[in-house]
């Protein structure tokens, strides 16, 4: 058992040292926040890019995992940081509270992803999409809400809603929701709300739901993970992204 378990430890800080390897890391601003993100190799190549907008404790390993399989699709893939250089939350209680600063306060939101769009731009990325996963499939909605200057967003089990003071407006960018079936954290008011607005603002969009998945289902260290669902979803953010960036 100590031998198979040495095995494992080795085997998972091997794969830590390759996707080290594999991302460089990426120091940049907005106004006076320091931020640092994190790029793929293929930077500094006239190659379309991908923004990853990680969830809500920050740049995590499912948000390395998918830029690394995303470089090998021919992107160049840059992750956001959102929270900033010395505010990245410990704990789920803080990661709530930052984000749901964020969420209300979307407009500084908008900023810190128009901020990492400009790094990925600086990286030699032309035609550019933006992905993110739960607050940063809030974030892929709010990219396309502020106009930003994307071809396209993928919201992967993000929050769907809105202030209901906030006028729907037109969209431009297109938007595919991945959405978990049965994702407690989204009310069906949400759901609706976020088809009006879509609507309304005469978007080309699709929601993709996923049967038998909770929130996280795409994350593999996720209690939530639906493996079959999750592959699912990987493909058609694939076919998306061709569609819109080749």
């Amino acid at each position: 058992m100590k031998t198979q378990a040495i095995l494992v430890l080795m085997s998972i800080l091997l794969g830590n040292m390759v996707i080290a390897q594999e991302l460089k890391g990426v120091n940049y601003k907005d106004g006076n926040q320091e931020l640092k993100g994190m790029v793929t190799n293929n930077s500094g190549q006239n190659l379309p890019g991908v923004l990853i907008l990680p969830a809500w404790k920050g740049i995590d390993q499912e948000a390395k995992d998918a830029a690394i399989a995303l470089e090998k699709q021919g992107y160049i893939a840059f992750i956001a940081d959102i929270y900033g250089v010395g505010n990245t939350p410990t704990d789920n209680a803080g990661s709530s509270k930052l984000s749901s600063q964020y969420k209300k306060d979307y407009k500084s939101y908008q900023g810190r992803i128009q901020a990492a769009l400009d790094e990925l731009k600086k990286s030699g990325a032309t035609k550019i999409a933006v992905i993110g996963y739960c607050f940063g499939g809030t974030g892929a909605l709010e990219a396309a809400r502020g106009g930003l200057p994307v071809e396209g967003v993928v919201c992967i089990h993000g929050g769907l809603a809105k202030a209901a003071d906030r006028p729907n407006v037109e969209i431009k960018s297109k938007v595919l929701v991945e959405h978990p079936a049965d994702d407690a954290s989204v009310k069906p008011e949400d759901y609706d709300g976020l088809v009006k607005e879509l609507n309304e603002g005469k978007a080309d969009w699709q929601i993709i739901t996923y049967a038998n998945s909770k929130h996280t289902f795409t994350n593999p260290e996720s209690g939530d993970y639906n493996p079959v669902m999750a592959k699912r979803a990987w493909n058609h953010t694939l076919m998306f992204l061709d569609e819109i960036l080749k």
